[in-house]
């Protein structure tokens, strides 16, 4: 039995995947959380092989957990699924030690697909995204758009690009602002401009808003 976790902080997404689940031959969902703090308790009371995660969470961000989780305990299968878009999104998580993104969009047995490729040690991705991808090795694939960008600069790119000042990125990320300062310069040279509208141009055109 795969036993999964899932984080988001909508009752209604929490409250579906455990009916979705109740009597599945093979999938179990063990517990719900909230927020990305309560990851770390659960896991450490439960034995979890699978995490089901949205990115934007209370107190701590998705993929912040998600570092953190995969340096304490390498061995859980961690699967982000949210409403933000894969094009930005999927690369990134997966760089980031994730082994699989879930569109909200997708149908219920593309979930259980993800699920079971993870359990397996594989990773999942959408047909549109694999196409974009050319890798051996997929834990470490780079998209053509994103293969400048870390995943902390693609993250700060899109709060930027959504209207975020430094110091509220600071605390999203859980960063100093001097940090955020950081990535900005690194972003203004990588993507060639040199003032904020113009990043936040490109972060538009590359629908991060």
């Amino acid at each position: 039995m795969i036993k999964v976790l899932v984080v988001d902080n909508h009752p209604i997404v929490t409250t579906g995947f455990q009916l979705l689940f109740e009597n599945h031959e093979s999938i179990n969902v063990v517990g719900t959380v909230g927020s990305g703090v309560e990851i770390f308790e659960f896991v450490r009371r439960h034995d979890i092989d699978i995490i089901i995660s949205e990115i934007e969470l209370p107190e701590l961000n998705g993929i912040t957990a998600l570092r953190a989780i995969k340096k304490e305990h390498s061995h859980i299968n961690i699967i982000m699924f949210s409403y933000h878009p894969e094009e930005i999104y999927a690369i990134s998580t997966i760089k980031a030690g994730a082994s699989g993104y879930v569109s909200k969009s997708e149908p219920i047995d593309v979930i259980i697909k993800a699920i079971n490729a993870a359990h397996n040690g594989d990773i999942y991705l959408s047909n549109k995204m694999s196409k974009h991808l050319n890798y051996n090795d997929t834990k470490n694939s780079k998209s053509r758009i994103y293969k400048r960008l870390s995943t902390r600069e693609v993250e700060v790119l899109k709060l930027l690009s959504s209207g975020k000042k430094n110091k509220e990125i600071a605390i999203e990320l859980n960063i100093n602002e001097k940090t955020v300062s950081t990535y900005k310069a690194r972003l203004f040279k990588k993507l060639n401009v040199n003032n904020l509208i113009d990043l936040v141009n490109q972060g538009k055109q590359l629908d991060l808003t």
